[in-house]
């Protein structure tokens, strides 16, 4: 697959800060030789965060960020010094990413609105020196606690494009002009398949000074589910997406097993796809007479909403764009929306397609981790006295 700026895939090792540990100091100073404790608590480990960002419409900044990691908190130190708290990390993600944990697979976080700041690894704490363990019993104590370890996680991070009308259909729909003669956008149009590699966004204007996102992903195939074609690696676009707008030519031989052969794709990848309203539009209806027209309608599927358009010609695309909006604001679409809202992203990532996704997306299935055995460890502070 040639290179694009579109990435939508990536997974990075990310590692919070360790706290710094305690100080056990005693003061013994000439005119104060019975100074006793002044160790100064250790500083908090850096944590690492994920924030919305309406500027990045890509995980392309992420691709070769492999490794994340935040800083350490320093040690404390004599007469009372706190030691440096460690500097936090802050990963930008475009709106729409999904966070997995990529050794099981199960959601961690979601990231939906510019601005948001979501907790992915806290900091560790830093031990407290042994100027807090004083008291009228233990007046000199010789102890102080070590700062807590770090925490450590590989995630995946998968975009999720955030549209309210999905396209579906088979390669040479006419979904790509479709999309360009509802909006401004401009994807690849060709005449051999899987001519879209990656997923386009355009905004459709309604009457009023209204409008709507459409989102147009690569074709699917018959086996998309499970890995055949592009389907696996775009499918998950369309799982956010308010309305689905089914595509199928009207030259093809059986328009309803067409339809219902890309259902049972959506089925077996998210079996929660199938709540979502869906509109079938019957493409490239210019090759088609209305006599043909009207013997194709006792055929096609009577429990949603179906018209028949033409790009090229114009014919029923007024008709599409008021039954897509009339049903993007149906009572019915907007409590499904409420009632059933992050349902889908927090179902959990299925290991078993994951070596096959890497593959897709140029990963390599093993990320180089850092053996915490080889890495020095400062030995415990001594008891000092000043001079």
């Amino acid at each position: 697959m040639p290179e694009s700026n579109f990435v939508d895939y990536v997974k990075i090792y990310c590692r919070s800060g360790k706290g710094g540990r305690g100080s056990m100091h005693l003061r013994h100073v000439k005119y104060n030789p019975n100074g006793g404790p002044d160790g100064g608590d250790g500083g908090k480990g850096g944590s690492i965060y994920l924030r919305g960002n309406h500027n990045y419409w890509t995980l392309l900044h992420l691709k070769y960020q492999r490794h994340v990691f935040a800083e350490h908190g320093g040690n404390g130190g004599r007469d009372k010094c706190h030691g440096t708290d460690g500097k936090d990390q802050y990963i930008d993600v475009p709106c729409g990413t999904v966070v997995y944990n990529a050794e099981t697979g199960k959601y961690v976080c979601d990231v939906t609105y510019d601005g948001q700041t979501v907790l992915l690894l806290k900091g560790g704490r830093g031990g407290l020196g042994n100027f807090q363990f004083r008291s009228a019993t233990n007046q000199a104590p010789r102890y102080a606690q070590p700062g807590e370890p770090m925490e450590e996680m590989t995630i995946i991070l998968e975009l999720k494009l955030l549209a309210d009308v999905g396209l579906v259909g088979f390669p040479n729909a006419g979904k790509s002009t479709l999309l360009s003669s509802l909006s401004s956008a401009r994807p690849k149009i060709a005449n051999y398949p899987f001519t879209t590699l990656e997923p386009s966004l355009g905004i459709v204007s309604y009457h009023d000074k209204q409008s709507f996102v459409m989102a147009d992903i690569p074709g699917i195939i018959e086996g998309a589910s499970e890995g055949k074609g592009l389907g696996l690696r775009f499918l998950r676009h369309i799982e956010r997406n308010s309305l689905l707008l089914f595509m199928v030519p009207g030259d093809t031989d059986d328009i309803k097993k067409e339809y219902e052969v890309l259902l049972n794709e959506l089925k077996n990848f998210n079996p929660d796809m199938l709540d979502k309203h869906r509109v079938l539009a019957v493409t490239k209806c210019d090759l088609l007479d209305e006599e043909l027209i009207e013997m194709l309608q006792e055929t096609l599927p009577q429990d949603l909403p179906v018209v028949f358009i033409s790009s090229v010609t114009g014919y029923g695309i007024n008709e599409l764009k008021d039954t897509l909006w009339r049903e993007l604001n149906s009572e019915s679409n907007k409590l499904q929306d409420i009632t059933a809202e992050d349902t889908l992203v927090h179902r959990d990532k299925d290991l078993s397609a994951l070596p096959q996704e890497l593959l897709l997306e140029g990963e390599e299935e093993d990320i180089e981790f850092i053996d915490m055995d080889d890495v020095e460890i400062e030995e415990f502070e001594d008891f000092e006295e000043e001079e």
